[in-house]
């Protein structure tokens, strides 16, 4: 992979930026009116990409005024790029706003990244698409991303999978597992395990009293493999979020780290 950025909270900036990597910002929220709103924090964020997220946004307002406002923003922390990681129901002002964001920001030679649903309404803004899986594949995945929205527009989100599924599972969701809870599984499972190809994700299988589970989890090999596919791909520019893969990182990013403090 050509480009990776971790993706860091307020008070994770100092171990996020030992790695000398670009950081992506998580402290900005869209909210009422609609206005950017900043974590609080001892340091305010400076350099790298604003990630805004739109989590309780009530969907009412003007795009244009909101824009301005992240404009200024970026130029006050020497922001290179805007993220809009809106998740959630898609609403129509967030569509706008990303659509708008990617046009402006483009003319000021910013970057910007928007999730997947709102790719088709910000055609000037590259798309960011999340690895996680649970049926599949993800190189099949990547492909169908590139060919809805462009070659050159697809960047990838790395979420770490952690996941324990009833069988069958018909909703295709798992119940989540901390990194605790899946050691003490595989434990107390002794369980051998596999790797999917497809999935680019490793995962074992057990029984609980009669009821069949399938567990999938990622570490720094199939994080690696998903990369790996993804640079293959074309794709030049994945997202690390510093949360739930610093213990990886070490071990993903270790080789690189002692070449560039070299």
């Amino acid at each position: 992979m050509e480009r990776l950025i971790i993706a860091a909270q307020p008070g994770q900036l100092t171990a996020a930026g030992g790695w000398g990597l670009p950081l992506a910002h998580l402290a900005y929220r869209v909210g009422g009116g609609p206005h950017l709103f900043r974590a609080n924090a001892p340091v305010a964020p400076r350099g790298g990409l604003m990630v805004m997220d739109a989590a309780r946004f009530d969907g009412a307002g003007e795009s244009l005024p909101f824009c301005n406002e992240v404009l200024r923003e970026c130029a006050a922390r020497r922001f290179t790029g805007v993220v809009c990681r809106f998740e959630g129901r898609p609403l129509p002002l967030l569509g706008e706003i990303a659509g708008k964001l990617g046009e402006l920001c483009g003319e000021r030679g910013m970057e910007c990244f928007v999730s997947e649903p709102y790719g088709a309404a910000a055609p000037a803004a590259k798309v960011l698409i999340p690895t996680a899986l649970s049926g599949g594949s993800l190189q099949s995945r990547l492909e169908e991303a590139q060919g809805r929205f462009g070659p050159g527009r697809v960047a990838l989100w790395v979420d770490r999978s952690a996941e324990d599924f009833l069988l069958p599972s018909p909703g295709g969701a798992g119940a989540p597992l901390t990194v605790e809870e899946l050691a003490r599984r595989r434990e107390e499972q002794a369980a051998t395990i596999f790797f999917s190809d497809e999935l680019c994700a490793h995962y074992f299988t057990y029984m609980a009293g009669e009821k069949a589970h399938f567990v999938l989890f990622d570490d720094a090999g199939s994080v690696g493999k998903k990369l790996h596919v993804a640079h293959r791909l074309g794709i030049t520019t994945a997202f690390l979020p510093h949360e739930t893969m610093s213990d990886l990182l070490p071990e993903l990013l270790g080789e690189k780290k002692s070449q560039r403090m070299g």
